[in-house]
């Protein structure tokens, strides 16, 4: 199992990003994906997720309304579009699939949201 992020950088406030996560090593199509993020000096915490299909998807409060997630189960990739963003949204940004209750995490991919 392998999980790739991509899509992080420098942007300033208010502009948005694109993350992908690309997978590889299962069978995609049948498993949850969540994007977590860890600040400087801080627990990581859920920001995201979607379900197998698409047609669920659960973010965090912070989040709401600024970021959406997003799924190509034919490219096997998992996306989450950010837009909105704020200084407080820096941090690593992590997707993550549990497959037969293992936790497989990607590399990550730092996102910095500075004037």
């Amino acid at each position: 199992v392998q999980l790739q992020a991509s899509g992080g950088g420098l942007v300033q406030p208010g502009g948005s990003l694109r993350l992908s996560c690309a997978a590889s090593g299962f069978t995609f199509d049948d498993y949850a994906i969540g994007w977590f993020r860890q600040a400087p000096g801080k627990e990581r915490e859920g920001v995201s997720c979607i379900s197998s299909s698409g047609r669920g998807t659960y973010y965090v409060g912070s989040v709401k309304g600024r970021f959406t997630i997003s799924r190509d189960n034919a490219k096997n990739t998992v996306y989450l579009q950010m837009n909105s963003l704020k200084p407080e949204d820096t941090a690593v940004y992590y997707c993550k699939v549990t497959v037969r209750g293992v936790d497989y995490w990607g590399q990550g991919t730092l996102v910095t949201v500075s004037s």
